[in-house]
């Protein structure tokens, strides 16, 4: 009894980071519930539509292929409370405002003189108003999408000022990014029906819900605490991991890094060497990794086949030499958010945290 207990303890289903659940005392017999059960159980008491919301995180479980442990279900729970309180579609504050200063903001970098992109606006949309007066009364992100999508595909100029790119990038009630949504439908086939386009679907309860237990649990990370899934579900997937890498990284060379997660520049046409590379290739030859390796390993960076990298073996196992022990292979990354909603001073490792104080409290729930 002692070993297969030892054994399921040690026992991870992919995703799964946290340790099994306690067993009554005296080996007391409990009956399993089911599925359907564990979801609706953690969900919040005041709800409306739980039969909906049970049966679409039942179905993204399903399509997925993420079992609905308790663990799972509160981990996705955690974060939709986080995002949007259990709204498909949520009210944002001053969105018109928000809007209006996307709009010059890209008139800007397009050359394009402020009055003239505002003048255009005034041009009657499908319903009869004014894009202007729609924008200044949009109250959620898909009401506001919405007229992006007529503008752009209406006027010409809106296809100058958004090139075909709709700014409203992330959507529905775990507010997805679309572009993260259309990656993974290509890999994976979508398992309902697609009206207009993937990334409409996440607008939508079923699939902003399919897609968020896509992008928090369906990868593999050596976590050990659901709270570096929840500042990846912030920061993008293996950011946590690849944070701690930048942290060995930065006591093997001396050199300051920002443990951010990003260990290649964002823009993937850049011209110029990333800080982490850099300090890579400071310790190249104490890592006896030739240099031309390390720029390939370091592209892996959003994959698993990072850790399985020459480069993140060496780097590890020295700098766990020199500190004596094991150095954390996750951490939160140092991240500084910013957004045209964001109104106050916000960090990854402050949402990571949040979210994971809501997952606790669900657990307990």
């Amino acid at each position: 009894m002692l070993a297969a207990t030892w054994l399921t303890a040690c026992t991870t289903d992919r995703g799964q980071t946290a340790g099994a659940a306690e067993q009554p005392a005296g080996g007391a017999q409990m009956a399993v519930p089911s599925p359907r059960a564990v979801i609706d159980h953690a969900l919040p008491a005041s709800l409306a539509d739980r039969s909906g919301w049970t049966g679409d995180l039942y179905a993204g479980f399903t399509a997925v292929g993420i079992e609905p442990t308790k663990e799972h279900v509160c981990a996705t729970v955690a974060v939709i409370e986080q995002e949007s309180s259990f709204q498909v579609d949520p009210v944002v504050p001053r969105l018109g405002t928000i809007a209006w200063q996307e709009i010059d903001t890209r008139s800007e970098r397009a050359h394009i003189p402020r009055s003239i992109v505002h003048g255009v606006l005034q041009l009657k949309s499908v319903n009869g108003q004014s894009y202007a007066q729609r924008i200044d009364g949009a109250r959620t992100e898909r009401e506001l999408s919405d007229i992006y999508e007529e503008f752009i595909a209406a006027v010409p100029l809106g296809q100058t000022l958004f090139a075909d790119r709709n700014p409203i990038r992330t959507r529905g009630p775990m507010q997805v990014n679309v572009v993260f949504a259309e990656r993974y439908a290509k890999l994976k086939h979508y398992p309902y029906p697609v009206k207009q386009s993937v990334a409409d679907e996440v607008f939508t309860r079923r699939g902003g819900v399919y897609f968020g237990i896509a992008h928090l649990l369906d990868y593999d990370a050596p976590y050990d605490r659901y709270l570096y899934r929840f500042a990846d579900f912030n920061a993008g997937q293996y950011a946590s991991r690849n944070a701690a890498f930048q942290a060995a990284v930065s006591r093997l060379s001396g050199r300051p890094l920002t443990a951010d997660g990003a260990l290649l520049p964002h823009d993937e046409d850049s011209a110029n060497t990333g800080s982490t590379e850099l300090a890579v290739r400071a310790i190249a030859a104490s890592l006896h990794i030739p240099s031309d390796e390390i720029h390939d390993a370091l592209a892996k960076a959003r994959t698993p086949e990072f850790e399985q990298t020459t480069l993140y073996r060496r780097v590890f196992t020295l700098a766990d030499q020199v500190n004596r022990r094991p150095l954390p292979r996750a951490t939160l990354p140092q991240i500084e958010l910013h957004g045209p909603k964001i109104t106050r001073a916000l960090t990854t490792a402050w949402y990571a945290n949040r979210v994971d104080e809501r997952f606790h409290r669900c657990l307990r729930r």
